[in-house]
C-alpha cells in the first residue's frame, strides 16, 4: 500500500512538474469568424492554387489544401491533438504550405485549370467526401499538366489520421516516397522501426 502511495505521488508529482513545459510546448489554434480552427502559419492567398503551388516551391516547400468544416470533431482533433504536438507542428510548418478551404464555403477560389468556382464547387469537383480532407499536390504547377482535382494531387489524407500516421503521411510526400510505394507500405516500413 505504501508503494502504491508513493507511486501514484510519484505520478502525480510528474504531471503537476511538467504542466507548465507541456502548457508552453502546446501550440494553440485560432477560432476563425467563419468556426474553424486554424493555425497561425497556414497560408494566406489569393486564393489562386497555380501560384499558390508555385509560390510554395519557391520557398521549398509542398503545398496542400486542408479542407475543413465547422463543428467537425476530427478537424478540431487535427488541431488539438496532431498540430498541438511541437514536432509535428515544425515539420508540417517547415516543409509545407496549407491552404484551409471551408468545405462549405463560398470563397472564390482559382482552381489549377483556371476555373473560379467556390469552395463548395471546387470540393465537390475535387470529389473530397470527408472532413478533415488534406490534399497534397506535385512540386510544381507545371507537372500537373492541365489536370485538376483528384488526378492533380500526389496524395490524399481522407478524414482524421492519428499522430503516428499523420506526421508518416507528410513524411511520405516530402521524401517523395509515393514514386516508389504506396502510403500503406512505407507507412508499414516507418512505424515497423
Amino acid at each position: 500500500m505504501k508503494n502504491m502511495r508513493f507511486a501514484l505521488l510519484a505520478v502525480i508529482g510528474g504531471l503537476v512538474g511538467a504542466s507548465p513545459a507541456l502548457a508552453e510546448d502546446t501550440i494553440e489554434p485560432i477560432l476563425t469568424d467563419d468556426g474553424l480552427y486554424k493555425q497561425e502559419w497556414f497560408l494566406e492567398s489569393f486564393l489562386d492554387l497555380a501560384e499558390d503551388i508555385d509560390e510554395a516551391a519557391a520557398n521549398g516547400k509542398r503545398f496542400a489544401i486542408m479542407w475543413e468544416l465547422k463543428g467537425c470533431p476530427y478537424c478540431k482533433e487535427t488541431h488539438f491533438v496532431n498540430f498541438a504536438d511541437p514536432k509535428i507542428n515544425a515539420y508540417v510548418r517547415e516543409n509545407f504550405e496549407i491552404l484551409q478551404l471551408n468545405y462549405l464555403g463560398s470563397r472564390l477560389v482559382t482552381d489549377i485549370d483556371g476555373e473560379e468556382l467556390e469552395e463548395r464547387e471546387l470540393r465537390e469537383k475535387y470529389g473530397v467526401r470527408f472532413t478533415p480532407s488534406i490534399q497534397f499536390f506535385p512540386e510544381s504547377s507545371d507537372e500537373i499538366g492541365g489536370e485538376t482535382g483528384q488526378a492533380a494531387e500526389t496524395a490524399r489524407m481522407a478524414g482524421y489520421f492519428k499522430p503516428d500516421h499523420f506526421i508518416a503521411m507528410f513524411r511520405f510526400i516530402k521524401d517523395k516516397a509515393y514514386e516508389q510505394e504506396t502510403f500503406r507500405d512505407y507507412l508499414s516500413a516507418q512505424l515497423g522501426k
